[in-house]
């Protein structure tokens, strides 16, 4: 199991800063205690059994894959965490905004994978350096249970040509796949414990395999982006700042929301999903919705 990089007060070192721009990605990072990782995930499960069944609009899965910060308080509050936002800030500067918090949860014996992509692909964004992903770890993710993959220095590529699989086992919203070979070699196993968080790049290519185990890989993603980030294909977006100023208004902000799937929260996610499908499935060959 791989050691935490030791932080200085809570902060990136520079050696670290430079560490992640080599390689366009950064881990393991211990942010929060174990055990509140873990109490986090109980958390998460007992929402999992209270609205399973509670006749929300959409599918519960659709609201913990997608903007989770819009309707659920404990996905808003781990992504405004200051311990998260510390390290951030060692990559983005003082200026941060969450434009998303999502659960990505692998169940246990299953085949769910992510194929190897960019993240950058068909968000809108364009190439942009000012996005960062925090991937904090509420249980084991080990090569395993499918743990990330990532290829070192691969964010040093413009964004890459992709290929839409809508394959049933891929946990992305079109199975887009990366249209270069990427051989086992040159897949970094990104292993991470409960409370650790990895970094990576919105351009570096990365992926995972299916959880062998008997537990389940649960994740909570974390996007963080600068405020001078600007949305290229869609009309509108958003994003919530979480610290720092926003100096330029390219994204629509919204309340944070006070109660698990308020009918006003629901409302609010309806009209952001729909505005991001607008970029996220443009120019998709088999129509649909956003995770839908």
């Amino acid at each position: 199991m791989p050691h935490p990089l030791p932080l200085e007060q809570g902060r990136l070192t520079q050696a670290q800063t430079d560490q992640y721009w080599r390689d366009g990605y950064l881990f393991p990072l211990q942010v929060m205690p174990a055990t509140e990782a873990t109490a986090l995930r109980t958390e998460l499960e007992r929402i999992e059994a209270d609205y399973l069944d509670a006749g929300l609009p959409l599918p519960l899965s659709t609201y913990k894959r997608v903007n989770a910060h819009c309707v659920m308080p404990m996905a808003h509050r781990i992504g405004s965490d200051p311990r998260i936002l510390d390290v951030v800030e060692g990559i983005l500067g003082p200026d941060i905004m969450i434009y998303a918090v999502e659960f990505f949860i692998k169940e246990p014996r299953t085949n769910q994978i992510v194929s190897m992509h960019q993240d950058l692909t068909y968000w809108g964004l364009g190439a942009i350096d000012g996005l960062v992903t925090a991937w904090l770890s509420l249980s084991p993710a080990t090569p395993a249970s499918g743990c990330m993959d990532f290829v070192r220095g691969s964010h040093k590529n413009a964004i890459l040509p992709h290929e839409d699989t809508f394959a049933e086992n891929n946990l992305l919203s079109r199975g887009q796949e990366v249209q270069v070979d990427v051989a086992d070699t040159d897949k970094v196993p990104i292993e991470i414990h409960p409370g650790q968080i990895s970094l990576h790049h919105g351009l570096t290519i990365h992926g995972s395999g299916p959880n062998t185990t008997e537990d389940r890989r649960i994740a909570a993603v974390i996007r963080y982006c600068a405020p001078d980030v600007k949305q290229q294909v869609a009309e509108v977006d958003y994003a919530l700042l979480a610290r720092g100023t926003d100096r330029h208004g390219h994204f629509a902000s919204f309340p944070a929301p006070s109660a698990n799937f308020a009918p006003d929260a629901l409302a609010q996610y309806d009209e952001i999903r729909a505005a991001q499908a607008k970029a996220m499935m443009s120019g998709a060959r088999k129509k649909g919705t956003l995770y839908g």
